[in-house]
């Protein structure tokens, strides 16, 4: 109803495009690789809004008036929690462009969405607090939100721990004709992505999902696909800071075996604003 192609239909489009390549990567050991400061942000547009917090950099896009994406690189370290989550949404102090409330999600039937989840922002009071402003979220609907989306989540803080830090940029698939919700008229995505990169020797690697913003039962593998199918989806160019032979090959490919893939119980999708 509110996605102006069907999921079937896109999924099959990403599959035709070239550098789509499921389980055909190759491990890219005994490479050199240097440390690159913000190696998590994509290349930003002019025309939106850019800001950076403690734990996050966020990109507002002030036609639709909702996030296209979060970016962040997330530590083993950063996954303890320190903080309790805190469960109050407010407006970001930061966001110039326009103004988002609570009251823009009331009688919605939409959650109120993480982009950068509050689980990965558990690490400072100050970080907890920035997980909840509302430029972070995205109106979703209940049974993805507390389902095959949080699931996806905790898988990635599940790699972040096994491979000590990942690279994580989640965001918003926009259009024209999508519906909207609240005064403020924020933009119901008809789907979401997450592009994680693990730029850690002795393998480097990257992988993308992109999901319909409804419940699914389906295994997180069957989301996944190349960053590089990502980028020809949404116009975002990802990690470009990266040398231009490593980031070719982790972006144009990926290896599903490569991945250490946790089974996790299906979360239902009970009451709640938010996860």
């Amino acid at each position: 109803m509110f996605r102006s192609l069907t999921f079937w239909f896109i999924f099959s489009l990403l599959i035709s495009m070239p550098g789509l390549a499921v389980a055909q990567g190759e491990a890219t050991t005994g490479i050199h690789l240097r440390l690159i400061p913000g190696l998590e942000l994509p290349k930003t547009n002019p025309r939106d809004e850019v800001i950076k917090h403690t734990g996050y950099t966020l990109s507002f896009n002030k036609t639709y008036r909702v996030a296209n994406w979060v970016a962040y690189e997330l530590t083993a370290a950063k996954t303890i929690p320190v903080v309790k989550r805190n469960n109050r949404f407010i407006p970001d102090p930061m966001l110039t462009s326009c103004t988002i409330t609570n009251d823009d999600y009331k009688g919605t039937g939409y959650d109120k969405g993480h982009l950068a989840p509050a689980a990965d922002m558990c690490y400072s009071d100050q970080t907890m607090v920035e997980s909840f402003y509302l430029s972070n979220m995205a109106p979703q609907l209940p049974g993805f939100n507390r389902g095959i989306w949080k699931n996806l989540e905790e898988q990635v803080r599940r790699w972040a721990i096994g491979g000590k830090v990942v690279y994580v940029v989640t965001g918003t698939v926009l259009a024209k004709g999508l519906s909207t919700i609240g005064n403020d008229r924020i933009t119901v995505p008809g789907y979401f992505y997450k592009v994680i990169l693990d730029y850690n020797e002795p393998e480097i690697k990257g992988i993308g999902f992109i999901m319909p913003n409804e419940g699914s039962q389906e295994p997180l593998q069957h989301f996944a696909v190349t960053i590089d199918s990502v980028e020809k989806l949404t116009g975002t160019d990802f990690f470009y800071q990266l040398p231009e032979e490593h980031e070719k090959l982790i972006e144009s490919t990926i290896n599903l075996g490569k991945w250490n893939w946790t089974t996790l119980k299906t979360h239902s999708s009970g009451p709640g604003s938010s996860k």
